[in-house]
């Protein structure tokens, strides 16, 4: 998911991640690894909204987020770095979100997040 804030002040990305955390299966998402941006100063309002554990990364450790890490890379062929996103609509995040998610991983044995997200809820019901 890709979403749109305002702004990147604690108060608005804390909501922004609560309201699209109830969005997905309780059982697939049950931690949040962040780097140590101030954005999230209020991470315990987010876990106890959502029941969503919070985890840190050392400072100056990135691969300590590979994953996260590797999809920043992939986003900045859409959006390349220091590039303005306010005028980025949320729909055109849903069709790089879209584009991304059917786009094949090695992490993944070469299936797309899409086909892993979709087998992991199918397990679930």
């Amino acid at each position: 998911m890709l979403v749109k804030v305002d702004s990147k002040d604690t108060e608005t990305v804390i909501n922004a991640l609560i309201k699209h955390a109830h969005k997905l299966p309780r059982e697939l998402y049950k931690s949040l690894t962040w780097d140590r941006g101030k954005e999230l100063a209020e991470h315990k309002r987010f876990s106890l909204a959502t029941d969503i554990d919070v985890y840190f990364c050392d400072p100056q450790h990135p691969w300590q987020r590979g994953s996260n890490e590797n999809a920043k890379g992939l986003l900045r062929q859409y959006f390349p770095k220091g590039m303005d996103l306010s005028d980025v609509h949320q729909n055109k995040l849903n069709a790089v979100a879209r584009s991304l998610n059917e786009r094949p991983r090695k992490t993944l044995k070469f299936r797309t997040p899409a086909e892993r997200f979709s087998q992991c809820v199918a397990s679930i019901h």
